[in-house]
C-alpha cells in the first residue's frame, strides 16, 4: 500500500499535489483537522489548543503550559496508525521525520521561492501588496518550524529528510504529481513484508512509549528506560532500583496492543537503595 509524507511550505500549491496523488493513485489526504481531533482526544487538551500549537500559533502561555514530550508522543503515534492503514498521503505534522527510516515510505517536499509563494497568495487570499504577503509567509514559516523543533528537534527544511524535493515555480503541479507518482513505483518503495514489519514495530515502539509515558509522566530516558522493537518483540534495557516496578513496566509492556514478546535487559541496581 502506497504511503506518501509530504512537507509543503504555505502558498506553495502543495494541496494541490496532495490532491492530484490523491486522484492519480486512489488515495486518502489526510487533513489537519483529522490529526489535531485525534492526538486531541488522546493527549486531553482542546483541539483548539493542538491546532494552534502544531501550526506554531500558540502563545508564550500556551506552549509554556502544553508537555511538549507528551504531544510529540501523541502525533508520532497518531501519524504510525495511519501510516500502517495505508493508502494515504499525510501532509505535514512531522510525518516525514517520523516516517523516514521506512522503507516504502515517500517522504516529499514541496517548496518554490517567496517571490513566487508571494503572488500565489496574493492571488488566492487577495492580499494588495507584496510586502504583506511576505511577512504573512515568513511569520508562517518561522512558526511551523519552531513548532518542529520543539516536538522533534528537527529543521524542516533540511534536505536530507525528503527522497525528492520540488519546486512547484519551476515543476508544474501536474508534473510534480508524476514525479511522485514515479517515484513510489521505483522498487525501492514498493512495500514488502519486511517494510511492512518494520512500519508496525515503529508503531508499536510508539504504543510502548505512550503507555509507558502516561505511567511516569514524562520522558522515558530519564528513567533509564531503553525500548527496541523487532518482530514484535520489545526489548527493554537500562538499569533501575525499583525490583516491582521493573516487574510493573513488563506486565504494562506485555499488554500493549501488537506486542508479540518481552525481553526484559533492565539491570536491578540493588545497591543504589542504600545510597540515598
Amino acid at each position: 500500500m502506497t504511503v506518501i509524507a509530504m512537507t509543503r511550505e504555505m502558498a506553495t500549491l502543495g494541496k494541490d499535489v496532495a490532491a492530484g496523488l490523491a486522484e492519480r493513485l486512489g488515495l486518502t489526504v489526510v487533513h489537519h483537522e483529522l490529526v489535531e481531533h485525534d492526538v486531541a482526544k488522546r493527549s486531553g487538551l482542546p483541539e483548539s489548543e493542538v491546532h494552534r500549537f502544531l501550526e506554531g500559533e500558540a502563545s508564550l502561555l500556551e506552549r509554556w503550559r502544553v508537555d511538549h514530550g507528551k504531544l510529540s508522543r501523541y502525533t508520532a503515534l497518531e501519524i504510525l496508525e495511519l501510516a500502517v492503514k495505508g493508502n494515504v498521503v499525510i501532509r505535514g505534522w512531522g510525518a516525514t521525520y517520523l516516517l523516514r527510516s521506512i522503507p516504502h515510505v515517500a517522504c516529499v517536499r514541496i517548496c518554490a521561492p517567496m517571490p513566487w509563494r508571494e503572488r500565489v497568495l496574493m492571488q488566492r487570499i487577495g492580499i494588495a501588496t507584496p510586502a504583506v504577503a511576505r511577512r504573512e509567509l515568513e511569520r508562517n514559516d518561522a512558526a511551523h518550524n519552531g513548532a518542529m523543533q520543539r516536538m522533534f528537534g528537527i529543521n524542516w527544511t533540511d534536505a536530507t529528510l525528503y527522497a525528492i524535493t520540488l519546486n512547484t515555480a519551476q515543476v508544474p503541479v501536474p508534473d510534480c504529481v508524476e514525479h511522485i507518482v514515479k517515484l513510489t513505483q521505483c522498487e525501492r518503495f514498493r512495500e514488502t513484508e519486511q517494510t511492512r514489519t518494520a512500519l508496525f514495530d515503529r508503531l508499536i515502539e510508539a504504543r510502548v512509549h505512550s503507555d509507558l509515558g502516561q505511567r511516569f509522566g514524562g520522558n522515558l530516558d530519564a528513567v533509564g528506560i531503553d525500548v527496541k522493537v523487532s518482530n514484535g518483540v520489545v526489548t527493554l534495557s537500562g538499569a533501575m532500583s525499583d525490583e516491582r516496578l521493573i516487574a510493573d513496566i513488563v506486565r504494562r509492556v506485555h499488554a500493549v496492543e501488537g506486542v508479540r514478546g518481552v525481553e526484559s535487559q533492565v539491570q536491578y541496581l540493588a545497591f543504589a537503595r542504600g545510597l540515598g
